[in-house]
């Protein structure tokens, strides 16, 4: 059977240069290239770069396109209700990111100004699963203090970074940490950790700084729009003590039962659960990474598929309902309709 029929598929690698540098976890996780350019690798992905009319789209084992063969039979694929209330959007991005330096201060634009600038159905707002991080690192998240857009501009002019980075309010992660950056939020990340991510299906980033990147920020860090309109959609108010809190959850990513990884709130975006050796899901469209271990995945209308660490798997509606066993692995999934129809 070819491996664009609508049947659970091993992924192959999909890294890609970017502008800054990192890659080498990801290919000894994933067998793939490695770095020193390849910090991202885009898994089970439907979406372009900003700009490309490729590039980032994966492929299955055979050369298709999984956009194209989701089209062929979007029923197969995502199930009649997701396509009734999504259409052919798997609704989710899941990246992994490995930074050898750290992340620059930027943010992502929501729903409502990503339809209005852009003509796009979805923002951006993203959720990080810590799997890997040195000692004492961190990210920032949300402005510590209120900023003034107009003495924020002049700091991006200026390309202040030490100013714009400290201007963050920072917390330290650790393993199994896992953070809700909603969008507008400024963020950034450290060097050295090693990030699961999942995101609304764009590649929507506006940077408020780029120096030491191989990037033009003026150029291309303003999602074409220019600085003073594409910061109408930063959030300038920090985030509560409250907020803050209710974005970061930490997960233990060994024993028990299988569980939600996320904070309940990245429900109306995307949802991931841990499978710590077994975990039993009904019937839908979803991304397996496997984290560690060796072991199988069972479905009601598939064969048995052998897994083991590095895997990434895509699995289809049709499929029918799954059982993992053996193995440690994140199961990535489209979010709950019910809350995407209201989520900002």
């Amino acid at each position: 059977m070819s491996q664009s029929s609508t049947t659970p598929a091993k992924l192959p690698s999909n890294q890609f240069d970017h502008f800054y540098r990192g890659g080498n976890r990801i290919g000894a996780l994933r067998h793939g290239p490695g770095g020193p350019m390849r910090p991202e690798e885009w898994i089970g992905s439907i979406t372009t770069r900003f700009g490309e009319a490729e590039q980032g789209l994966s492929h299955l084992a055979d050369g298709t396109l999984l956009r194209e063969a989701i089209k062929a039979d979007p029923d197969g694929w995502l199930g009649a209700d997701h396509v009734k209330n999504f259409g052919l959007s798997t609704e989710i991005l899941v990246k992994l990111l490995d930074p050898d330096q750290r992340l620059p201060v930027h943010y992502h634009p929501n729903k409502a100004f990503a339809k209005t600038h852009l003509g796009l159905d979805h923002g951006k707002t993203e959720a990080w699963i810590i799997l890997e991080a040195p000692a004492g690192s961190g990210v920032g998240l949300g402005f510590a203090a209120k900023q003034n857009k107009e003495d924020l501009l002049k700091l991006v002019r200026a390309q202040d970074s030490a100013a714009l980075l400290a201007s963050l309010r920072r917390t330290e992660v650790k393993v199994g940490d896992a953070v809700l950056v909603p969008a507008g939020v400024a963020h950034a990340i450290d060097a050295g950790i090693f990030v699961l991510e999942l995101q609304e299906p764009t590649d929507l980033s506006a940077l408020l700084e780029w120096e030491g990147f191989a990037v033009d920020g003026i150029k291309d860090g303003h999602l074409g729009l220019g600085f003073e309109t594409v910061t109408d959609a930063l959030k300038l108010d920090p985030l509560t003590d409250a907020e803050f809190d209710s974005l970061i959850t930490h997960t233990a990513f060994s024993g028990g039962n299988m569980r939600t990884v996320l904070p309940l709130k990245s429900d109306g975006y995307f949802r991931a659960h841990l499978a710590p050796g077994s975990g039993d899901l009904p019937a839908g469209f979803a991304i397996i990474l496997v984290l560690d271990g060796s072991g199988e995945i069972t479905f009601a209308n598939a064969p048995t598929m052998a897994i083991t660490k590095g895997d990434a798997v895509v699995i289809p509606f049709a499929a029918g309902a799954y059982s993992l066993t053996g193995a440690n692995a994140i199961i990535c999934r489209p979010p709950l309709a019910e809350l995407a129809r209201v989520a900002e």
